[in-house]
């Protein structure tokens, strides 16, 4: 037999992985961003907008390419990616870089709900038993006061975990548009409609728009990079990759974040805080496994952002 699968599947693990971590420092610029948190989000997009751009126009003209205006499903996943990134920047600013990456990777938890609620799907108990394993890791995570906690954990972790609403929203508006439309179109339009809308946002809560050092642009301009390039690697990953181990090497990624918010910010876990952790991407992970279709995983709805 020969070796060329095993030898594929190395190079998209490999790709996996690459995307995760980066995507588990986009914290950590957020912090270094020095401005407020929805303008960081605005930002992250601007810098991002030319790569995408070109990705979108080198995909051709069929799905993918600018020829044409944006579906109403990329805008709508625009709104929800806009609120996503604010809710998101502002637990990160708010509580622990782990406490606010955790929580948002209820996620495909969040996405399975609504799929039971309103498309009739209902799923296997081990679903329910894993959907209790996440809330109760992530309740003792909010609860947990060891380490760095932040300047207001509550609202914090509150916001954090309000992200994962917001992702899921994003998540299957986008699986909607990509019927007919091209991963790089969607995420062009849907990062042009959100912009605008998290630069309102950050001029009507009165943040600084404009950040004060050149770190802080650097920051800045960072995130356009990990987010045009770990959201790519991991796409790419995913459609090579079983649904399964996909979506526990993604859980990568706040591992990492919670990594360097330790050594950057000084923010160890307590004993209780990493348990909570576990227990809840343990959660995650059990849930996206249990709750996959035959040729579908949830695993598309962790947290790649």
């Amino acid at each position: 037999m020969s070796d060329a699968p095993t030898a594929s599947g190395g190079r998209a693990l490999a790709v996996l992985i690459f995307g995760a971590v980066v995507i588990g420092f986009v914290p950590i610029l957020v912090r270094l961003s020095d401005t407020g948190s929805a303008a960081a989000g605005f930002w992250r997009l601007a810098f991002a907008l030319p790569l995408l751009a070109l990705l979108a126009q080198r995909s051709g003209t069929g799905q993918g390419g600018l020829g044409r205006l944006p579906s109403r499903l990329a805008m709508i996943a625009g709104l929800m990616f806009a609120l996503d990134l604010g809710f998101w920047h502002y637990g990160i600013a708010l509580t622990s870089v782990a406490n606010a990456t955790v929580l948002t990777n209820l996620t495909p938890v969040v996405v399975t709900a609504v799929a039971w609620i309103f498309l009739a799907q209902k799923p296997r108990m081990l679903f329910l038993v894993a959907v209790g394993l996440a809330i109760g890791g992530a309740g003792l995570m909010a609860a947990a006061r060891g380490g760095a906690p932040g300047v207001s954990p509550a609202w914090g972790n509150a916001a954090a975990a309000l992200t994962a609403l917001w992702y899921a929203f994003y998540f299957l508006a986008v699986s909607a548009a990509r019927r007919t439309e091209a991963a790089t179109r969607i995420m062009f339009w849907s990062s042009l409609t959100g912009a605008p809308l998290l630069l309102i946002a950050a001029l009507a809560l009165g943040e600084p728009i404009l950040p004060a050092s050149l770190g802080g642009w650097a920051a800045c301009a960072g995130l356009g990079v990990l987010h045009v390039a770990g959201q790519g690697a991991i796409a790419w990953a995913l459609g090579r990759l079983p649904p399964a181990t996909a979506s526990v090497v993604v859980l990568i990624q706040p591992l990492v974040a919670a990594i360097a918010g330790w050594i950057l910010f000084s923010e160890a876990l307590g004993p209780l805080q990493a348990l909570g952790g576990a227990i809840t991407l343990a959660g995650v992970a059990l849930a996206q496994w249990s709750a996959r279709p035959p040729r579908a995983t949830a695993a598309h709805a962790s947290r790649p952002i």
